[in-house]
């Protein structure tokens, strides 16, 4: 038995190959169906991403070398043509502004007032889960509804908000709210404040009952103060669920479409346009879908590298985190 031993396991042109065992076959088959299984499960996702995700993105990249109506295939090449009339467009360029304009003051004051109400609502007071369900709802309001009942909260003369201002003697606030190039921004904002924060309100209740309850009854203990508590407990605890939230208030302010058309349609003279409603006036009014294929091309781009460069300077850490637990290498 030790010299068989020693034939199977010596080195050199004689060395003899064991052939592998019946439990190293099974294993082999093994992995082979789990891979086989994992496949299988992915191609049907895999085949539905590529169908209407790759392929319309691939198509409009194409298209927008052309100038095309729509009808048929693509056939008048032009070249960069398109994009060059998209920078030289002040629609366009007032499209840019307008989605610089919404994200910062989403940032600046939707964001903190839906943090505001939520470090509010996750305090110990009468009826809060009534308050919690009534911001939320709104969220819950598809674009259209909200579009059309703020329409007529803000009609000219005859809306309620020109009602409830003139009952309190502030007649001279109201007026034409969407019809007014200097109004139709601010009161827009509003609708989407009305709209969103109710959701990002939601995700920091979350983040807040997440917080060890312990942490804040030993600050307190040590004699730390409320905004002491907010500013060195709250706040970095919170801080993963803070990047989430002002990611998907930039990327939705970049592909804002419905609330617009549904409310201004773009009006008055493009005042209140962003660049998806461009987009839709070009490819679905005017029969410039070459162009507004550019139009969509840019507005992937812009999304595209700022969730990328957000991904690798803002949730580096969080996404770090994430796959260090998920492999088990986490505490």
């Amino acid at each position: 038995m030790t010299s068989t031993y020693l034939s199977d396991t010596r080195s050199g042109p004689d060395a003899q190959v064991r052939p592998p065992t019946r439990p190293d076959r099974a294993r082999t088959r093994r992995r082979v169906l789990h891979w086989l299984t994992a496949v299988g499960f992915q191609l049907p996702a895999l085949a539905l991403f590529g169908v209407l995700v790759l392929l319309p993105i691939l198509f409009a990249l194409y298209a927008s070398f052309f100038r095309w109506g729509g009808f048929g295939m693509p056939s008048d090449y032009t070249g960069t043509d398109n994009f060059t009339r998209l920078f030289q467009d002040d629609v366009f360029l007032g499209d840019l502004w307008r989605c610089l304009l919404l994200v910062g003051l989403s940032l600046a004051l939707q964001l903190p007032f839906a943090l505001a109400m939520a470090v509010l609502l996750n305090q110990r007071i009468r009826g809060r889960a009534v308050y919690r369900m009534l911001f939320f709802a709104p969220y819950v309001l598809s674009e259209a509804i909200t579009g059309v009942l703020f329409g007529m909260i803000f009609a000219p003369d005859q809306g309620l908000a020109d009602h409830v201002l003139g009952a309190i003697g502030l007649d001279g606030l109201g007026g034409e709210w969407f019809s007014d190039p200097s109004t139709v921004m601010a009161t827009l904002f509003l609708v989407m404040t009305w709209k969103y924060f109710g959701f990002h309100m939601m995700l920091y209740l979350a983040g807040l009952q997440s917080i060890p309850a312990e942490l804040t009854e030993a600050a307190i203990v040590d004699g730390a103060g409320s905004w002491q508590r907010f500013r060195h407990i709250t706040l970095p605890l919170l801080a993963p669920t803070l990047r989430i939230s002002v990611f998907l208030s930039v990327i939705g302010s970049i592909q804002l479409f419905d609330l617009v058309w549904v409310v201004t349609a773009g009006g008055p003279d493009h005042h209140s346009e962003t660049m998806a409603v461009t987009m839709f006036q070009y490819g679905f009014k005017r029969y410039q879908v070459g162009y507004a294929s550019a139009i969509s091309v840019v507005m992937f781009a812009i999304s595209l590298v700022f969730a990328l460069a957000y991904q690798r300077f803002v949730l580096r850490r969080d996404l770090a985190g994430a796959t260090t637990n998920m492999r088990g290498d986490g505490a």
